[in-house]
């Protein structure tokens, strides 16, 4: 059990937090527009995985993206994008298919995406995979690479070694139908994935797209029940509730002000994840998960250039007793 006033001692590794999924372009619209009438739409590097770990370095860990693009322009531009920020290339996969896109409007509220997927599902377990996994304190997936066959069989293998080698696991029960393949009960399957992770952190949303209408409390308590060790359910405005099963807290938003929603549920885990790595309790880390989000919001995109945590930490006055 994970207590809130608790830190998480981590084994001393060469990197951080290793994520392993989607690195794919965000074409966002320049207008605020539910109904897909913008005419003008700019790329931006996107993948929630992909967004943690830039999000991640320039809060002050080390961290390393595993992915698959496409051998084109967007994948380059992508691939050109991580290597400008410093970050580790090595693993990033070429796949004989176009780099996967998702299209969005610009949104104050929750975006409503449009899939188009290629490369992301080819990416393989590979020695270089696996040695970066080993040397990673916490690992950390999403439910794109799960929903597609052969990178599902990826991440059964990171579960796996991740289990065995006592690595943190950390997964984002970010269901959506439309990015699973027809005729797959992905439900049933995301279910099944709660019990052999540590952590997961669904919005509203996913928890209302996997289990139908309820409240924010019976919501958590059937995570729990499925086996979660700690459900972390983030609320929007509303905050977030967070439940160990034994102890349960609410928590408040620090937004201010939202220009733009895409990406704040990622740069929420980057905050909290850079937290409990420096080495704040989980209740602090996820007050600190909430300045991160709230100061992404103030800009367009799901990666903005962050300052480092304790610049968060002193302009949001968390500093921790």
């Amino acid at each position: 059990m994970f207590a809130l006033d608790e830190k998480i001692n981590f084994p001393t590794k060469k990197n951080d937090l290793l994520t392993v999924g989607e690195l794919l372009i965000d074409m966002i619209s320049s207008d605020y527009d539910v109904n897909f009438e913008s005419s003008t739409y700019q790329k931006f590097f996107g993948g929630s995985p992909s967004n943690i770990a830039m999000n991640t370095k320039k809060l002050g860990i080390r961290s390393l993206v595993a992915s698959a693009v496409g051998k084109d322009g967007f994948g380059t531009f992508l691939t050109n994008h991580l290597k400008n920020a410093g970050m580790d290339t090595s693993c990033v996969q070429q796949a004989e298919a176009s780099t996967s896109m998702v299209v969005v409007t610009k949104s104050r509220s929750t975006p409503i995406p449009i899939f188009y997927r290629g490369a992301d599902y080819h990416l393989d377990y590979t020695p270089k995979l696996e040695e970066a996994l080993l040397n990673s304190k916490i690992v950390h997936f999403s439910c794109w690479p799960i929903s597609m066959q052969p990178v599902r069989q990826t991440i059964e293998r990171v579960m796996a070694e991740a289990e065995k080698n006592g690595i943190f696991i950390a997964f984002d029960p970010n269901y959506h139908p439309m990015i699973w393949q027809k005729g797959e009960d992905g439900v049933e399957y995301v279910k099944s994935i709660v019990r052999k992770v540590d952590i997961v952190k669904p919005s509203e949303d996913d928890a209302e797209r996997l289990f139908g209408k309820d409240t924010p409390e019976n919501q958590v308590e059937k995570f729990l029940k499925l086996g979660a060790k700690l459900v972390i359910m983030t609320l929007g405005k509303d905050g977030a509730i967070v439940s160990n099963g034994k102890e349960t807290a609410s928590f408040e938003t620090l937004a201010t002000e939202v220009v733009d929603t895409t990406g704040a549920g990622d740069a929420f885990w980057s905050g909290f994840y850079a937290a409990i790595v420096k080495g704040h309790t989980i209740r602090h880390a996820l007050k600190l998960g909430f300045a991160v989000s709230a100061y992404k919001l103030k800009y367009t995109g799901a990666v903005v250039e962050l300052p480092t945590l304790e610049e968060i930490k002193q302009q949001y006055e968390l500093q921790e007793v």
